[in-house]
């Protein structure tokens, strides 16, 4: 009897087919009883990929060999575009949702299809462009909760917001990775029943997880064996995990000896946080039509490139400078934790990917010509930031896209086009601060602050903006970057009860700069707030209580 081979799980017993069979039919009246057990809704989660789609087939299956009268309940069938995801895999997914909400009607299934994305503040070019966040590395993984987990929670909250209760139906397998089969495995304990375990992140959920004891080879068997119920190919399927293993190896496995496919993720082609992206490259490797993808690889190797420093700001994004210890050939070295991106570096990564963008428009297949990297939304947010957040009212993105595409640039945000301030004004004030840049952010900050604010009914808090914007900007890097070694010195020194040293490090501070530290405080807190920026302004002004 030909077994379904487990790689990745050595030690367990492996499974005949038929066994595999029994399995099936077991999983299906379980289904089906789930189902009819209440009134609650399910949320199913499809990627596309051969554990979501085993899932789905399993539940549409179990689901159509009910009598119309008890499907009563609606199963929503939600796939997240992060919007970088691989344009294969994303057209893949796109089809696959219309053909099932097709056939969903044709059958008379209670399945409904949602594409979801991030909200358009949140998606990765707004953050890493806009906001200038370095490309994501495993100690500031800020995308992945913003471009997958957010968008499926919002409509998950929803549900449960609308019905009081759902249950989240998921393809998620304790043999693709022993860190997955752990967590699975703690929350058994606390199961209602099999396979049914609570969902830690939204209250008032369960996750059901049918193929959680199935191994890799199992699920292509099912797959294969087992027809696709919304008239998709399972076929295609097995060739795109083919295409993309760099062996273009992807067999059907009928015994142990059989080597296994599925070591191809497939994910976002701008992800930095695996060393390669082999599916991708593979890919393009495999298969010379899909050689017009290349520069995604390229653009995914800049990104994931070693920074230099003199991209990046020395402060954070909050204009504070924050150190850290640093070890230099043995050495370490107390240095600024690098900051967002600067200037001059957001305008060139914005700048190379509307150039990928063009180019793939024009080297892409036919049906894959109308793709978009980056949509309109994501660039008028992107101005949005660098024009409010950024002041960099020289409002440099217009004339970037339209010395790359050769097209103006349409903001479809209301008064995006009105200000008093633009690149004639940006170019006077970069004459007049020479080469002091620091002088140059201070400057744009304090004019666009202003002008910001007069387009207000009541200009509260201006006085306290301003203040800040000499706070951050006021400094040149290094007097900045010595009073955070200072400020440093004296928190170790307070911890120590290092009185003299604390006395030493204070006379050393400017008055701005005494916050922290309660103990040996030569200043109060209303001799600072009396010298503040502000009430220096009005000084007949009584404070506010």
């Amino acid at each position: 009897m030909s077994t379904a081979q487990q790689p990745e799980n050595k030690g367990q017993q492996t499974r005949t087919v038929s066994e595999l069979v029994e399995d099936i039919q077991a999983l299906t009246t379980e289904i089906q009883e789930l189902y009819c057990l209440d009134a609650i809704p399910w949320v199913v989660g499809y990627s596309g990929g051969k554990d979501s789609t085993a899932t789905l087939q399993l539940v549409w299956n179990a689901i159509s060999g009910l009598p119309p009268e008890k499907l009563t309940k609606a199963i929503y069938v939600i796939t997240t575009d992060t919007l970088v995801e691989n344009p294969i895999v994303a057209a893949w997914v796109r089809n696959s949702l219309k053909k099932m909400e097709f056939e969903a009607q044709a059958q008379g299934l209670p399945f409904k299809p949602h594409l979801l994305q991030p909200d358009f503040k949140e998606t990765f070019w707004v953050g890493l462009i806009g906001k200038g966040y370095p490309a994501p590395r495993g100690k500031f993984r800020w995308c992945t909760e913003r471009l997958k987990i957010n968008p499926s929670n919002r409509f998950i909250r929803d549900v449960i917001r609308t019905n009081g209760e759902a249950i989240v139906i998921l393809g998620t397998r304790k043999a693709e990775s022993t860190r997955r089969a752990s967590r699975m495995r703690k929350l058994e304990a606390m199961r209602v029943r099999d396979r049914l375990s609570p969902n830690m992140n939204l209250p008032n959920s369960l996750i059901y997880s049918p193929i959680e004891d199935w191994q890799n080879d199992e699920v292509w068997i099912y797959l294969m064996q087992w027809e696709n119920p919304w008239g998709y190919s399972n076929k295609d399927l097995f060739s795109m995990y083919r295409g993309a293993s760099a062996d273009n190896e992807c067999p059907l496995v009928v015994d142990t000896s059989t080597p296994s496919c599925g070591s191809s993720r497939f994910g976002c082609w701008v992800c930095t946080l695996v060393s390669q992206d082999k599916s991708l490259a593979a890919m393009i490797q495999n298969d010379e039509e899909k050689e017009w993808m290349q520069p995604l690889l390229d653009f995914r190797k800049e990104l994931d490139a070693e920074e230099t420093r003199d991209r990046r700001d020395f402060r954070r994004r909050n204009g504070d400078v924050q150190l850290y210890e640093r070890n230099l050939e043995g050495e370490i070295s107390i240095e600024p934790i690098p900051g967002p991106y600067l200037k001059e570096a957001r305008e060139d990564w914005l700048r190379k990917l509307l150039t990928v963008e063009k180019q793939i428009g024009q080297t892409a297949p036919e049906n894959m010509r109308d793709i978009t990297l980056i949509t309109l939304e994501e660039l008028s947010e992107i101005r949005r930031i660098w024009l409010e957040e950024r002041h960099e009212f020289d409002d440099s993105l217009p004339r970037i896209y339209e010395e790359v595409t050769g097209e103006k640039f349409k903001d479809p945000r209301p008064g995006a086009d009105l200000s008093l301030l633009g690149s004639d004004e940006w170019s006077v004030l970069e004459e007049v601060c020479a080469d002091d840049s620091m002088h140059l952010e201070l400057v744009s900050k304090l004019l666009s602050t202003e002008w910001q604010f007069r387009k207000k009914t009541k200009r509260v808090g201006i006085y306290e903006t301003l203040e800040k914007c000499f706070n951050t900007s006021s400094r040149s890097p290094e007097e900045a970057i010595k009073n955070a070694h200072l400020k440093r010195d004296l928190r170790e020194a307070v911890s120590q009860g290092d009185v003299a040293t604390v006395r030493e490090k204070v006379k050393q501070l400017s008055l701005a700069d005494f916050a922290a530290p309660n103990t040996q405080r030569e200043a109060t807190e209303p001799d600072i707030k009396a010298k503040a920026w502000a009430n220096k302004k009005f000084k007949n002004r009584e404070p506010n209580p």
